[in-house]
């Protein structure tokens, strides 16, 4: 009988830990327009989560990329965020057709399951991916010419990798990732690159200078900003109230140096 109760009382708390979720209420309660749609890529199909921001001329499409953990209710509701900020934003699940019975994100039993098999494709899929969900992002009937991308974590390495791939990007913000570039690979980059950075994530940010010294070699633009006392994923680490403060002055700083440069756009 004890058990029993134990398990009644671990559920309850299960059950309102997710109602008070405050990016689940928030993406429940947005008033913005989301849809999923289908992205063709050859013999694959990418499940996209898309956000409009309420604006009445055509906005500028930024592509999101995910963390390592998959298109997850974190990821979505950034989308969300950039559509209140005005932006038509366009999340694509990289993980779509390798959950269970060729589902997606959503569909595994875990967390590090989605990680183990985001880690099985390759760059170059992942790029094809991409480059899919931007062709059908731009046709978009209330999108105009200008397309952005950014992304968290292994997105964004992702993201930066993009940049040296992808010719009509107009930007590529990159939170907290790199990538095993060369001097060809940042020859290739024909947009301007924004890092975001936490100066407690000396995995990631003992990779900058030697990227910052290629990128100016190569005559291009990148500007890295690293915030004091942060650690790796502080976007999302910053959005907990009872998370260190660090965390939570970075992502809020992050988040106003972001929405000011995508109005240069």
């Amino acid at each position: 009988m004890r058990r029993s109760i134990a398990a009644v009382l671990l559920l309850g708390s299960i059950v309102a830990w997710a109602a008070e979720d405050p990016v689940k209420q928030r993406l429940d309660t947005s008033p913005r327009h989301q849809e999923w749609v289908d992205v063709k890529n050859g013999d694959r199909t990418v499940r996209c989560f898309i956000v409009y921001p309420e604006v009445k001329g055509k906005a500028a499409v930024v592509l999101v990329i995910h963390e390592n953990k998959g298109l997850t209710d974190w990821a979505r509701g950034v989308a969300d965020q950039l559509a209140d900020a005005g932006y038509i934003a366009v999340a694509p699940d990289l993980l779509s057709g390798l959950g269970p019975n060729g589902g997606k994100t959503s569909d595994f039993p875990s967390v590090d399951a989605a990680t183990q098999a985001l880690y099985t494709r390759t760059p170059e899929q992942v790029l094809s991916d991409l480059d899919a969900v931007a062709d059908y992002a731009l046709k978009i009937p209330a999108a105009n010419d200008k397309l952005a991308v950014a992304g968290f974590c292994w997105g964004g390495g992702q993201s930066f990798r993009f940049a040296a791939k992808r010719a009509d990007l107009k930007a590529a913000f990159v939170f907290y990732g790199m990538f095993p570039a060369t001097k060809d690979d940042l020859a290739r980059v024909s947009c301007p690159v924004y890092g975001f950075y936490g100066g407690d994530d000396a995995r990631i940010t003992a990779a900058i200078p030697e990227t910052a010294a290629m990128m100016k070699d190569a005559g291009k633009r990148f500007e890295p900003v690293t915030y004091d006392g942060a650690g790796h994923g502080f976007m999302r680490a910053g959005e907990d109230p009872q998370g260190s403060e660090a965390n939570r002055k970075a992502r809020d700083a992050a988040w106003e140096r972001w929405k000011s440069l995508l109005k240069g756009l």
